[in-house]
């Protein structure tokens, strides 16, 4: 009897559709948000759909990988695959805003475990010398999403309804779980793990960014500190004592606390994350700026992102070029450099701004994303022994997605600040919540009372100048830190 093996070239493939389609659902979202938001009066909490994704994704990623050390690759990517599926579905029916963040954050809790048991599948199947060119053609696959998810994003919500970005996930999931289910080959585990899995140390994580970005939306809320909100920061607090001591004791910790001690790779992983909070201000607000103030339709207010993304595959080849002749800090500096001075031309921004100049401010961000996204990593991996670069990378991405998670919370926090504030100036004139959901809907915008428009759009610019003057302070303190670096620490 012959023996069944594992079809590499259509494993691979199904490997590169999962990657696609777990990136895609990041820009594809963002370029519908706006429409989704004036369809179910939902501003004030909307940056609870891109956080509570982000948490329960990254929070399930160190559980799902050591399931798959345990039960087989194939049965954890086949579960966490049905979870994103269920998730994805009931997004698509959700009925209000709250409906929606409870959905979403089971469809995170799916995601956490497709991409991480995705790229362990390409290590299982290729051999150490062919694995970093698939890897390379997989990261591709991102490129692509960035550049194809806005304007698909654009196209569903302008041609059919934003329930149909969540449905379209349904048949690229049962596609991927037949792929590997029937081409997949698993050898029997005849390794048992003894080491207990940090259980202990993943729930007491979780709760606390839960409670610590439930507290940060309370503050907005109530646009200040209450007793309720300190609480809630107090059990934020207890979370983390809790977690530092069990990660001490843990046979198999979720996040090694010695890693700590190295100040290199403390520092490229905390540029890492405030980088990554100031792109989720760019993802998300970017679109709402363009359909909100621009009145353009949720396909241009997606296109506006695509330069960045073209660009950043050019910064991510010429970081790989300057790290044989530069120093790693040098090269920080210079990719720094290109995101500080795009970000601090969305300060100069007027209502009035023509389209065109931001898709140059794009351009020139997604340079630098590329050039300090890239160097941050190999800097993360290169800063620890042999043994430990796979936990270096992993905390690398853990380090980018918090980032996001925390800052889309803060980011929400002062657009809300914000907003209210100019509403409360403007109460003579009638505008309300419901006036400012309907300005950043293109299907209603139109329906709006002309003399409204220039309050209203005014109101919203001061809301997003504020965002961005906050995402310009996240990076200079970023390079801040990359200017700690040590001359003989940064040397290729």
């Amino acid at each position: 009897m012959v023996k069944k093996q594992t079809n590499v070239l259509v494993v691979t493939l199904a490997v590169f559709m999962a990657t696609f389609m777990t990136a895609i659902e990041g820009t594809i979202v963002s370029t519908a948000m706006a429409t989704i938001v004036g369809s179910l009066d939902g501003l004030a909490i909307m940056n609870w759909v891109f956080s509570i994704y982000l948490l329960t994704n990254v929070m399930m990623t160190p559980i799902y990988g050591k399931l798959a050390d345990r039960i087989g690759r194939k049965a954890v990517f086949i579960i966490g695959t049905i979870i994103f599926i269920v998730g994805s579905s009931l997004c698509g029916f959700a009925q209000d805003m709250m409906q929606l963040i409870i959905f979403r954050a089971i469809q995170g809790v799916g995601a956490g475990a497709i991409m991480p048991v995705a790229l362990t599948i390409i290590a299982d199947i290729y051999p150490a010398e062919k694995r970093a060119k698939v890897l390379g053609f997989n990261n591709a696959a991102w490129g692509i999403a960035s550049i194809v998810g806005p304007l698909f994003g654009g196209f569903i919500v302008d041609v059919w309804t934003w329930h149909w970005i969540f449905f379209i996930n349904v048949p690229i999931g049962l596609v991927l779980m037949v792929l590997i289910y029937l081409f997949l080959v698993e050898p029997k585990n005849e390794n048992k793990v003894n080491k207990s899995m940090d259980i202990g140390g993943s729930l007491t994580l979780m709760g606390f960014l839960l409670f610590l970005l439930y507290g940060f939306q309370s503050f907005g809320d109530q646009v200040g500190l209450s007793i309720e909100t300190v609480v809630i920061f107090l059990f934020a607090i207890i979370c983390l004592i809790f977690f530092i001591r069990i990660e001490k004791k843990a046979e198999d910790p979720v996040i090694s606390l010695h890693l700590f001690k190295n100040k290199t790779f403390v520092l490229v992983n905390v540029i890492a994350l405030l980088v990554s909070g100031f792109l989720m201000g760019i993802e998300v607000y970017i679109p709402m700026w363009m359909q909100g103030i621009l009145g353009k339709s949720a396909t241009f207010g997606g296109l506006t992102l695509t330069p960045l993304s073209l660009l950043w595959v050019l910064g991510s080849f010429a970081a790989g070029i300057m790290m044989e002749r530069l120093p790693m800090k040098r090269i920080l500096q210079i990719g720094l450099g290109f995101i500080i001075v795009g970000g601090s031309c969305l300060l100069f921004t007027k209502v009035s701004t023509p389209y065109i100049a931001f898709l140059g401010i794009a351009m020139i961000i997604g340079i630098g994303m590329g050039i300090t996204i890239t160097v941050t990593t190999v800097k993360a991996q290169n800063s620890v022994t042999p043994k430990e670069i796979g936990v270096a990378t992993s905390f690398n991405t853990l380090a980018r997605t918090l980032g996001q998670t925390i800052m889309v919370s803060l980011f929400g926090v002062i657009m809300n600040y914000k907003m209210m504030k100019g509403l409360a100036a403007h109460k003579e004139l009638g505008i309300t919540k419901d006036l400012m959901n309907k300005l950043i809907n293109p299907h209603t915008a139109s329906s709006l009372p002309a003399d409204l428009l220039k309050p209203l759009r005014g109101v919203l610019y001061t809301g997003l100048h504020s965002v961005y003057f906050v995402g310009v302070g996240l990076l200079l303190v970023a390079f801040l830190f990359n200017q700690m670096q040590k001359k003989e620490e940064i040397k290729n």
